[in-house]
């Protein structure tokens, strides 16, 4: 099972903490991991094996789509910033459509990350 992984910048720190709470459960289920180039940095420095592609504002999110669309994604934990700009919102809302017409799910905070990664 493959699992993005993408986090704003004001919640990377985040990401990494929900991992390193969940690494049990990431590890048994041999769960490969993807993301967006500076939260794979940091997932990285956590002692996960991530593939890190572009970072967010230089096509990463829209990399992630394409797997999402070619369906070698399984689940897309977005830790967003509903707060702040971000100048590839396009990348972004296109990742979110492309979950919802190819049913992947997405988790766009902790909460809801809880329970898809419980229900891996």
């Amino acid at each position: 099972m493959e699992i993005a992984l993408i986090a704003h910048d004001g919640k990377k720190a985040e990401m990494v903490q929900f991992l390193n709470a969940h690494r049990d459960i990431l590890e048994q289920k041999k769960v490969q991991l993807v993301s967006t180039g500076t939260t794979g940095k940091n997932v990285k420095k956590a002692g996960f094996e991530v593939n890190a592609l572009l970072s967010g504002p230089m096509g990463g999110d829209a990399q992630i789509a394409a797997r999402v669309a070619e369906g070698l994604c399984h689940m897309v934990l977005f830790f967003r910033d509903p707060l702040d700009k971000h100048p590839h919102e396009p990348d972004i809302l296109m990742l979110m459509r492309l979950c919802d017409v190819h049913n992947v799910p997405l988790a766009t905070n902790p909460a809801t990350a809880e329970l898809l990664i419980r229900a891996v």
